[in-house]
């Protein structure tokens, strides 16, 4: 039975707000693993052009039939491999999805493809280092049993990848290295955000103008 997007909840879903506000005002949006769309949808709403791209069918087919009108492009294909051109949006987004991919490589191309003065916000997931990171996985268990007390989860249909190959730490220092300046920041319900803004040099010399 098909659930309407406003009576959904699961752990990515809370993290949508975050994505979609920090693209708010975007042109051309890309949502890099968009699944069966919920996000690009919401995305849409604020009128931005949005393109999503998955590689798993059954995803692609659902984003479809929930975006009848044709306003939102879905592309069944590997987002590390589709011939985009460079600098194609100044909003990209991504949620859940970094995991399923090479890190360095996935945030190289989201960099690439990115316009000068453009914004990439990336939730993603990734292992705990023990024992360092307990008192995250213990908030954790915590927030998620007091959620599903008053919430049910909507089960997601896309593919899963467990466990994630890198931890919070591995992963942060990879964002950092590839995109300086990026804002990284750890979340209750097994989650990181990374939010970046691609320096515009145009914009800067304007200002000393």
């Amino acid at each position: 039975m098909h659930v309407p997007d406003a009576e959904r909840w699961n752990h990515n879903i809370e993290y949508h707000p975050l994505l979609a506000n920090a693209v708010a005002g975007a042109r051309d949006v890309l949502d890099v693993g968009c699944g069966e769309g919920m996000l690009a949808r919401r995305i849409r709403l604020d009128g931005a052009a949005v393109t999503g791209i998955d590689p798993d069918p059954t995803s692609i087919e659902l984003a479809r039939e929930q975006s009848p009108d044709g306003d939102i492009t879905y592309l069944r294909a590997d987002f590390l491999d589709h011939p985009f051109a460079p600098q194609s949006f100044d909003g990209i987004v991504s949620i859940a999805a970094l995991h399923h991919m090479d890190t360095v490589e996935a945030l190289t191309r989201m960099r690439d493809l990115l316009r000068p003065g453009g914004t990439l916000a990336v939730v993603g997931m990734a292992r705990n280092d023990f024992p360092a990171d307990l008192p995250w996985e213990a908030a954790a268990l915590l927030t998620s049993i007091k959620d599903r007390l008053f919430r049910t989860q909507w089960p997601h249909p896309s593919p899963v990848v467990w466990p994630p190959p890198h931890t919070y730490a591995e992963t942060r220092r990879t964002a950092e290295q590839i995109m300086p300046g990026i804002r990284y920041r750890r979340h209750v319900l097994w989650r990181f955000s990374l939010v970046w803004t691609k320096p515009d040099p145009a914009g800067v010399d304007s200002d000393i103008v």
